[in-house]
């Protein structure tokens, strides 16, 4: 963790939220937990340091293949905007090119640069299939609802059988 005044400042609030909750942050197994909170939220909060065009780079290259691309089960967490808990999941990420394709490895490191930030499903959607804490450990406090989102565009959209064919790939025989 480098010791910028931001980064103190992070440990400040995470000192005053253990006093706000009943804790004692100098107790012995909290002396760090500042420091520890501080350093997983920059991590768990790096994609608003980049960007899809900063981790695609120069992995697009001249290909003539128009059938679909897909990736598949890309694991994924996150961190709900209305609680802050964590989400996770996988998604289904899938396109067609247009005389350009893409790297695979980038397409799960685009979903990290938008999951690696607050968020909430419906937003961050292609096919997501995804665990919510906040629905887990408080409110309805249902362990085993799994939250299921897709947003569909282009051909995937107004051409029933490529979304026939996505929809069954991402879901490959599953309920």
């Amino acid at each position: 963790m480098s010791n910028t005044p931001a980064d103190k400042e992070f440990e400040e609030l995470i000192r005053r939220e253990l006093e706000l909750i009943g804790e004692d942050p100098r107790r012995e197994g909290l002396l760090k937990t500042p420091e520890r909170v501080a350093k997983s939220m920059k991590f768990l909060t790096e994609g608003y340091a980049s960007s899809a065009e900063k981790v695609v780079g120069k992995g697009i290259f001249k290909e003539e293949h128009d059938n679909m691309i897909m990736v598949r089960d890309i694991e994924l967490y996150s961190l709900c905007e209305h609680h802050m808990l964590p989400f996770f999941g996988k998604a289904h990420v899938a396109y067609i090119p247009n005389g350009k394709i893409v790297g695979l490895s980038k397409i799960p490191r685009i979903v990290d640069v938008y999951a690696r930030r607050l968020q909430v499903q419906e937003r961050l959607t292609e096919v997501i299939e995804a665990y919510h804490l906040c629905m887990m450990m408080r409110g309805v406090q249902k362990q085993n609802s799994k939250t299921i989102t897709s947003a569909l565009r282009g051909a995937f959209r107004e051409d029933p059988k490529t979304r026939d064919e996505f929809l069954r790939l991402a879901h490959n025989g599953r309920d």
